[in-house]
C-alpha cells in the first residue's frame, strides 16, 4: 500500500462542441496542472463531470492516458451507480497497470454504513490488488461516511482502502488511522490539515491554484512563515460563490473557447456573474490568464 500525500486537483474534463469528450486535450489539461505544481490528479472526480460522461468515452482516455508521462501521478475515478459497471472499468483501468482509485458510494438511495461496507468489500474481492481512495461528500451522493465507518473499512481492508477524500469535512478533524491519507477537499482546509496531521488535499480549484497551494504545502514541511495561504483561501471563496464546474471553466474559457462547453444539465457562468469572478479575482491580484495564473500567484 502507498500513502498519498501532495497537493492533487480533481481534474477539469474538456468537451468538444458536439458534447463528445476530447481526450487529447482533457490528457494535456492534467498534465499542464501536474506542471504548475500539482504532485498529482484525480480523473474523472465531480469535477471532470464523470456521472455524464459515457463508459466509452472514460475507456478511450484511459487508454491514452496509459501513455501519459504522469501515468503513476493519477488516481482513477471509477465511481458509478452501478456497482458492475464500476468494477468493469475498474477491469479496464487495472488491465493498463492504473492502481489508485477514487470511489463515491452511488446516490440517490439511503443506505446504511453496513450497506457501504457491502458496496466497498464487492468491489475488493473483485479486486483486492486496488488501492481505494474513499470519496465523502454527502453533497453529492446522498451520504456522509462516519468515522466508525471508515475505521471499519480501514480494519477489514488496510491494504486497499488507502486515503478518504473528504468533502464533507467530519472526517479530517477527527479521523485518525495510521498509514492512511486523510484529504480534505478544499485549499480553505490545506493549513488546518497539515497541522492536524492530514497528507494534503484533493480539490476542483486546485485546476487554478495549484501553485498557491504546492508553496502552502511546501512551506509548511520546510517550517517557512506562511505568506500565501489567505490568498490561496480568497481564490477558493472566490469561486465557491458560483457552481465551482461553472465558474471554473468560464475561467479557463477566458483563454481557450472549448473550455465554455459543459454537458448537460450543467452551464457556465452567464456575463454578470463572469465579469463579478473575473473582477474578484484580480482585486486579489491572481492573474486571469490561466495557463500563466499558477505561477504568477507566487511570483
Amino acid at each position: 500500500m502507498s500513502k498519498i500525500n501532495g497537493i492533487y486537483a480533481a481534474s477539469m474534463s474538456v468537451i468538444n462542441n458536439d458534447l463528445s469528450l476530447d481526450v487529447k486535450k482533457t490528457i494535456k489539461h492534467a498534465e499542464m496542472i501536474i506542471d504548475q505544481g500539482c504532485h498529482g490528479v484525480a480523473i474523472f472526480g465531480s469535477t471532470g463531470q464523470a456521472q455524464l460522461i459515457s463508459i466509452s468515452e472514460k475507456i478511450n482516455l484511459f487508454n491514452q492516458l496509459s501513455t501519459s508521462k504522469y501515468k503513476e501521478k493519477y488516481i482513477i475515478g471509477t465511481g458509478l451507480n452501478s456497482l458492475s459497471e464500476t468494477i468493469n472499468l475498474m477491469s479496464v483501468a487495472r488491465s493498463l497497470n492504473f492502481k489508485k482509485f477514487l470511489i463515491m458510494p452511488p446516490a440517490f438511495y439511503k443506505y446504511s454504513d453496513h450497506n457501504v461496507i457491502s458496496f466497498y468489500s464487492k468491489i475488493i474481492d473483485a479486486y483486492p490488488e486496488c488501492e481505494i481512495v474513499l470519496y465523502n461528500f454527502e453533497k453529492l451522493c446522498g451520504y456522509k461516511f462516519t468515522v466508525e465507518c471508515v475505521q471499519e473499512l480501514v480494519k477489514l481492508f488496510p491494504e486497499q482502502i488507502i486515503g478518504v477524500k473528504d468533502s464533507s469535512y467530519n472526517l479530517f478533524e477527527n479521523l485518525e488511522i495510521d498509514n492512511f491519507s486523510i484529504l480534505p477537499g478544499s485549499e480553505s482546509k490545506l493549513l488546518k490539515g497539515l497541522e492536524l496531521g492530514c497528507s494534503g488535499i484533493i480539490t476542483a480549484t486546485c485546476n487554478v491554484t495549484s501553485a498557491l497551494a504546492r508553496k502552502v504545502y511546501d512551506d509548511f514541511f520546510d517550517k517557512k512563515e506562511q505568506t500565501v495561504n489567505q490568498k490561496l483561501c480568497d481564490v477558493r471563496n472566490t469561486f465557491e460563490k458560483y457552481n465551482l464546474i461553472s465558474g471554473l471553466h468560464t475561467y479557463y474559457s477566458k483563454n481557450d473557447l472549448i473550455y465554455k462547453n459543459v454537458l448537460p444539465p450543467l452551464s457556465i457562468l452567464n456575463s454578470k456573474e463572469e465579469k463579478e469572478l473575473i473582477d474578484n479575482l484580480e482585486k486579489l491580484d491572481f492573474s486571469t490568464k490561466p495557463t500563466m495564473a499558477a505561477w504568477n500567484a507566487i511570483s
